[in-house]
């Protein structure tokens, strides 16, 4: 019997779970981390979930119109994502993005056959470590683009679709798991991974603990002094409200340095084969402390959120 898909967009979501036991056994872990493979979607991060599903909602309501350009402001990762879907559904597409995000998600976009706008970063960012202040930036370039093109912008920032979105995968989870997890991290951007997985994980078990993950420094969630809104984990921790993000749901807050996410991220590849970006690790970092302290004997999700090859330009690897 013939088993094939006849558009890109069919391969979609359904991601594998993967216990991490040799990062457990390698720190002496007293309970479990499963990693839901986000960067096996075809444009390799958990954002192709949301660039489908915001899309097929607009087309849905009538507010993307045929022909009519799309536009989103992102740090790559939704931009590559829309690009995808944009070059499946026949849509024209616009990235508008801060020259301080990695270039590989820039290459990518345009081979999907985006239109990639490039902001220049506030006075005094350092290149690779995206601000509040860069992302405002880069809004403002998205509306005067709207105004010229007459696109329709997706606002991933905004959208209740986002997080709606996302609530397939945990429903994934909690199938794959055999209803098993207790708890939950997620390293803020937008805010719709935390929301959409919270919310469908919270539906399947109210006990589920869930906790957002920030940068050591920018916590705004955790109400720390903020020292630098600067920081090296790319595709999140902008200190600031989050519109996706229901406070009500958020059990508690982890924050992670720099160099935890990055030597996390390596020992994911090193260790487990995973190859991921900063994101990534620092979920997993999050979910390590956890299991050190309060959450001790749990068994813990995390989200791989995007490829490691979206990163060979930064110190990463």
């Amino acid at each position: 019997m013939a088993n094939y898909i006849t558009s890109i967009l069919q391969a979609i979501g359904k991601t594998p779970l993967l216990r991490l036991d040799k990062i457990a056994k390698n720190l002496d872990l007293d309970g479990s981390i499963f990693a839901k493979l986000e960067h096996l979607n075809p444009s390799f991060s958990k954002k192709d979930r949301i660039a489908l599903g915001m899309i097929e909602i607009a087309e849905e309501k009538g507010l993307l119109k045929p022909g009519q350009p799309v536009l989103e402001a992102t740090s790559g990762n939704t931009g590559t994502g829309v690009a995808l879907v944009c070059a499946a559904k026949g849509y024209k597409f616009f990235s508008v993005m801060s020259r301080g995000n990695s270039v590989e998600r820039v290459k990518m976009i345009s081979a999907l056959g985006g239109e990639v706008v490039l902001v220049d970063q506030s006075p005094g960012a350092v290149k690779g470590k995206v601000s509040g202040e860069d992302l405002d930036l880069v809004e403002q370039e998205a509306e005067r683009l709207v105004e010229e093109t007459g696109a329709y912008y997706l606002r991933q920032f905004n959208s209740r679709d986002n997080a709606l979105s996302q609530e397939s995968a945990a429903d994934e989870i909690w199938e794959q798991s055999g209803g098993c997890i207790q708890a939950f991290t997620d390293f803020l951007g937008t805010g719709g991974t935390f929301e959409g997985y919270a919310r469908a994980l919270k539906r399947h078990d109210p006990g589920i603990l869930c906790y957002v993950v920030e940068p050591h420094g920018c916590a705004h969630y955790k109400n720390e002094i903020i020292e630098g809104k600067s920081h090296g984990i790319q595709g999140g921790g902008y200190a600031k409200e989050l519109a996706n993000v229901d406070r009500a749901l958020i059990d508690g807050c982890v924050t992670v340095t720099h160099d935890e996410a990055v030597d996390m991220t390596r020992k994911l590849a090193e260790i487990e084969g995973v190859f991921a970006g900063f994101s990534s690790g620092a979920n997993v970092m999050a979910a390590v402390k956890l299991l050190q302290d309060q959450e001790k004997g749990k068994n813990i999700c995390v989200v791989i959120n995007d490829s490691g090859l979206k990163y060979m330009s930064t110190d990463l690897y």
